[in-house]
């Protein structure tokens, strides 16, 4: 039999979350449509608001609904000191430690050329006008210890060294393989604290 298409437009929309597949989109579907009207309502009316208000802090490149987030306009931040970071999970990370009080840049993504993912698409041009600007001192490579984001860290941090800001990188107290959003934040600190040159 087959489904109403509003339905099977649903499931294929579903479909464009990380980490779900055909048959969870279907369960999901089913799921708000037979249990949970009002929170499918509220799931729409939410999403609807995410995409008409958000846009990307025009400093750091985070999300919000200015066009200088808080974080970026707070006088109670280092303005010297730039922490680069894949995504916006990862700087939520970074701030949970609360041994950081410095300025990010959010790069959206990593460098993955086998996924047509290059400099561009991360952004790097914004990053580099930011990290340029006079302020900035020094910047915290955050990238994950992935193979991605080991390669993203050598590729800024060789663009930055080259127009001679002093660049770090976190130490390895997170594991290798690992990312930012899923290590505890006693681990992030200590990684944080013992970040060292390039």
């Amino acid at each position: 039999m087959k489904s109403p298409s509003a339905l099977e437009h649903l499931i294929q929309a579903l479909r464009c979350l990380p980490g779900v597949g055909p048959k969870s989109a279907q369960r999901m579907a089913y799921h708000v449509l037979q249990h949970d009207l009002d929170g499918a309502r509220r799931l729409a009316r939410a999403l609807g608001n995410a995409l008409d208000t958000l846009r990307h802090c025009r400093l750091c490149n985070n999300f919000s609904e200015a066009d200088v987030c808080d974080l970026c306009g707070s006088p109670k931040r280092e303005a010297g000191v730039l922490c680069v970071v894949e995504m916006p999970a990862d700087l939520v990370m970074m701030e949970q430690t609360q041994s950081y009080r410095g300025m990010y840049f959010v790069l959206m993504g990593r460098l993955s050329p086998l996924d047509g993912v290059g400099p561009k698409e991360i952004h790097l041009d914004r990053l580099l006008r930011r990290a340029l600007d006079g302020e900035v001192k020094e910047v915290v490579l955050a990238t994950n210890f992935t193979m991605e984001g080991e390669a993203t860290a050598h590729y800024i941090g060789e663009l930055l060294r080259a127009r001679g800001l002093h660049v770090s990188r976190i130490a390895r107290g997170v594991p290798v393989g690992g990312e930012l959003e899923h290590v505890d934040s006693g681990t992030l600190a200590q990684a944080l604290r013992d970040r060292r040159k390039l």
